[in-house]
């Protein structure tokens, strides 16, 4: 190009034509995700969602926004992108749930230096079969193609949900009392946590990614499993049980999370011998030297979500998440305190 030439902003790295091929590639995978209230579709200014004002006659809305940290970092470097995007919802909507909310609809920002349509989608399909699976619609997103912003290949992806609950069926942690039962739920795995000290571990042993891991699945394809999504089995939970107190188990572990929805009166006792610690947890901790309490911490160790309930709803409530197929044990229980949670190893 002569320096006569005259500029366009493909020549500056955008491509408004590969952005249009996104946007009809993206159309038939968020159609797949409508749910009620939806009105338009993707490609508008601003996605519309009409309120069931005779379901949710005191709404509230509950919104939450997350991404997938450094894990992005993990598929970038395997080029393995067909799940990041159930993490991304998943993130978002096990936030969302935990009030006691079900989500109605998503929003998805991905950002790059050069748009790769393959890539894109891969992401993308993801995001809405993760979208799918919780029942909430897939409203619409942003793709910025950002020349100088990223390495060459490098993504960046954050998300945005928003759920609905009845005023009066909010579950904020504010009727737990001592002798109430903590449940746990089985994570699929470390989940979006603690992968920059994952891939520090990983750097220690070089070989390991590419070693055969269960199911036959090398160490860093099984690392790329995508966050468990529990919206329905807790939507299921909320309908059939009173429900006292949700915790999503991400970043901070069990002692950070579970005290999110503590009242001050109130501490959990937690014994980390009520589940078994999936092995790749216990790779982390053997190859990292990592203590206990810092993988309880940093990682979820296997339990991705905890459920208060009473005693006497203990049972039930274990029946009728595994009945949802969760894999579910009583964990701990709740006793006079001042909002800790105590870890008994």
């Amino acid at each position: 190009m002569s320096a006569d030439s005259p500029l366009t902003y493909k020549d500056a790295g955008v491509d408004i034509d590969a952005g249009d091929a996104l946007v009809e590639r993206i159309k038939p995978l968020a159609r797949r995700t409508a749910r009620p209230g939806l009105l338009g579709g993707i490609g508008v200014f601003g996605g519309l969602f009409e309120i069931d004002t005779v379901r949710f006659p005191r709404p509230v809305l509950v919104a939450g926004t997350d991404g997938v940290g450094t894990k992005l970092r993990l598929a970038i470097d395997l080029q393995c992108f067909d799940t990041i995007g159930i993490d991304l919802v998943a993130m978002c909507v096990n936030d969302v749930v935990v009030q006691g909310a079900e989500p109605l609809f998503f929003l998805d920002y991905y950002a790059t230096g050069q748009l790769a349509l393959d890539q894109a989608e891969a992401v993308i399909r993801g995001i809405a079969a993760g979208c799918e699976q919780s029942g909430c619609a897939l409203l619409g997103g942003e793709t910025a193609e950002m020349p100088g912003m990223y390495a060459p290949g490098d993504i960046d992806l954050a998300g945005f949900a928003v759920g609905i609950v009845n005023r009066d069926r909010i579950i904020d942690g504010s009727r737990i009392i001592p002798g109430d039962v903590v449940l746990g739920l089985a994570s699929s795995g470390p989940h979006s946590n603690g992968y920059s000290l994952i891939r520090r571990i990983l750097a220690l042993d070089p070989a390991a990614a590419g070693r055969s891991w269960e199911g036959g699945e090398t160490l860093a394809r099984h690392l790329l499993t995508p966050t468990r999504l529990y919206v329905r089995s807790l939507l299921a939970l909320i309908a059939g049980c009173e429900v006292k107190g949700l915790a999503h188990i991400t970043g901070g572990g069990l002692p950070g999370n579970l005290s999110r929805v503590l009242p001050a009166g109130v501490d959990a006792r937690i014994s980390t011998t009520a589940w078994r610690r999936p092995t790749v947890f216990d790779w982390l901790a053997k190859t990292g030297r990592v203590a206990d309490a810092e993988m309880l911490r940093t990682f979820n160790c296997g339990i991705g979500m905890t459920v208060v309930v009473a005693r006497t709803a203990a049972e039930s409530a274990m029946a009728l998440l595994r009945a949802a197929g969760e894999t579910v044990q009583a964990i701990g229980t709740i006793e006079a305190g001042t909002g800790q949670v105590r870890i008994d190893r």
